[in-house]
């Protein structure tokens, strides 16, 4: 068939170039969208991420997708320059409503999945707010308070405040060093001071798998401020061996300064 015939076939069927480019943006979109799913499914079981998470990610894939398929349609079909940029106008408008939080906590939450400054099951503190990871999604992180309350905080939040993971990088099995400060009268020296520490440290030396640790980080007029180190295996037993362990360690000292006192 010469290049004339083929002219005026498509002449004389007007609609035909619009059937064979919808189809071509039709099998074009759909091949794109199962290389992408394929390969954000791979990503996903790769960096260990929760399935709601690889399904939000398909999801949004998938909108984009077909936003895209759209507009080119609209160019297909030849329609009004008009409804192009009502349509555009409209997305856009619908876009910029959602995008002030909903859009903004979305790509926050693709940030905090991918750059993993904690994992589900770390004991971590943002903010105020501490204790264990329970779930990290696309719009919050929720997470399991000494309390034994939910919390949960946007991951919009999560990226404005300052992040605490206790998690020691490196270790095998995971380690956690969980700290805390208290702070002592000056009422005993200094070397009596920490051998009262020491006492209470060498009964929890065969609880944990690592031994307690402690430092002095102040001294005031008033008082001398300690930092202590415990490392914890699970990270649901800072919840009970802390507490525990800052109560043998006042009341040693209650009974080291009340021996102290009656000698003086």
């Amino acid at each position: 068939m010469s290049v004339v015939s083929l002219q005026e076939f498509f002449t004389e069927i007007p609609y035909l170039m619009v059937i064979i480019g919808v189809a071509v943006i039709v099998i074009v979109a759909v091949v794109l969208e199962r290389f992408v799913t394929r390969y954000l499914r791979r990503f996903t079981k790769r960096r260990k991420l929760p399935p709601h998470v690889g399904n939000g990610m398909v999801l949004v894939s998938r909108l984009i997708i077909l936003l895209g398929s759209v507009m080119a349609l609209f160019r297909v079909a030849g329609l009004p320059a008009e409804w192009f940029v009502a349509f555009s106008a409209l997305g856009g408008t619908a876009i910029g409503f959602a995008s002030t939080r909903t859009l903004g906590n979305f790509v926050a939450g693709f940030y905090v999945l991918l750059t993993q400054p904690f994992q589900v099951r770390d004991y971590v503190r943002i903010g105020v707010t501490e204790g264990i990871v329970e779930e990290i999604s696309l719009n919050y992180t929720k997470i399991t308070t000494p309390m034994n309350t939910t919390v949960l905080i946007s991951n919009q939040r999560v990226l404005d405040q300052e992040i605490v993971n206790y998690r020691q990088k490196g270790s095998r099995p995971p380690l956690y060093c969980y700290s805390f400060e208290l702070g002592f009268s000056h009422t005993l020296p200094i070397a009596q001071l920490e051998k009262t520490f020491d006492k209470v440290i060498e009964q929890y030396a065969e609880k944990l798998p690592r031994k307690p640790e402690y430092a002095m980080t102040k001294i005031t007029s008033f008082a001398r401020n300690y930092m202590f180190y415990l490392y914890i295996e699970s990270p649901r037993d800072v919840f009970t061996l802390q507490p525990a362990f800052v109560k043998d360690i006042t009341r040693a000292w209650d009974e080291e300064v009340s021996r102290y006192s009656t000698k003086s």
